[in-house]
């Protein structure tokens, strides 16, 4: 996880480094976050607010938490409710399936949660998209949020994408090729640059 101490020090590198970025390392106020401990839940959220706004995912995450006594979501609890209420919730089918799919992997043991702490990223990506509904963007985001991994790069993301646009003088959208060659000059902290491009776009 990435420590307070380490995000001054990436920061200063990754100026250094990249001086557009650097004036927006500059300019915005430092990213703020505290790590998930739930893998479960932080990924029931993730597929909950997929093509959601962050305030219309908070409240449908509300909602579906009520539905569990005290608010406790485990797998079987998942797996047990009944599919109708989980909709009047406010979510979508397909999701609910994604949901009751994530919640048979764990409670069958079929994801590895327990050995994330000693795998590699890669390693992780490729054990999250076994289960329906994850896919790549879903398991970088995880890995950046929940994990704090510090040097994961989502080309996937559209704010990422825009905001490369947007602070590098682009015409359109970056190409894969195009993003990837910038972030190479942020590693081994690429995580910490795009948190200040999702920064860069709110300025």
């Amino acid at each position: 996880m990435i420590t307070p101490q380490e995000y001054k020090k990436a920061a200063k590198y990754l100026a250094e480094k990249d001086p557009i970025l650097g004036a927006v390392i500059k300019n915005v106020i430092p990213f703020e976050r505290t790590w998930g401990k739930n893998y479960f839940l932080d990924l029931v959220e993730s597929i909950i607010s997929q093509q959601l706004s962050i305030k219309a995912a908070d409240t449908i995450y509300k909602r579906f938490q009520a539905l569990f006594p005290k608010g406790q979501i485990t797998p079987l609890a998942v797996m047990q409710i009944d599919d109708q209420k989980v909709r009047d919730a406010g979510i979508s089918w397909s999701k609910i399936k994604y949901i009751k799919d994530l919640a048979k992997h764990t409670e069958e043991s079929a994801i590895l949660f327990e050995q994330f702490d000693i795998m590699t990223d890669e390693e992780i990506v490729q054990e999250l998209i076994k289960v329906k509904g994850i896919g790549q963007w879903t398991a970088e985001m995880f890995l950046m949020f929940t994990m704090g991994r510090k040097d994961v790069f989502s080309y996937g993301d559209l704010g990422i994408r825009k905001a490369m646009q947007r602070l590098y003088n682009m015409r359109k959208e970056p190409t894969q090729k195009q993003a990837e060659k910038i972030a190479e000059k942020w590693k081994p902290y690429r995580t910490i640059a795009c948190q200040y491009l999702w920064k860069s776009l709110e300025v």
